[in-house]
């Protein structure tokens, strides 16, 4: 079954996961031991990020690594990016009131 990105950064284990190895591929074991929560349950986890495309799974030797894939990413930088850019003009329009309310000098009602 194939994931959606968003539904695997939806979890905070999975987003803790991601932050873990974004520089640095860990083992499996190097990972779990970050948690409180069961090998299987991190498997779990694992296997949605592999799914939705976030990380990637290489063995060397005996060891399985996780790598970090993060353009996929990319699809919820854009979307938030679209609700960023109104929320920022909403909070400029706050500012300039609140600083016209100052510069005023009147007290508020």
């Amino acid at each position: 079954m194939r994931r959606d990105v968003f539904q695997a950064i939806a979890d905070p284990t999975r987003r803790d996961i991601i932050n873990l190895i974004a520089f640095k591929p860990m083992n499996l074991n190097a990972i779990a031991d970050n948690f409180d929560v069961s090998r299987p349950a991190i498997s779990q986890h694992i296997k949605i990020l592999t799914e939705c495309g976030l990380i990637t799974i290489k063995k060397q030797g005996r060891e399985r690594y996780c790598e970090p894939r993060l353009k996929q990413l990319e699809e919820v930088a854009q979307w938030v990016e679209r609700y960023r850019k109104g929320w920022d003009e909403k909070f400029d329009a706050l500012d300039n009131l609140l600083e016209e309310l100052k510069n005023n000098d009147k007290p508020l009602k």
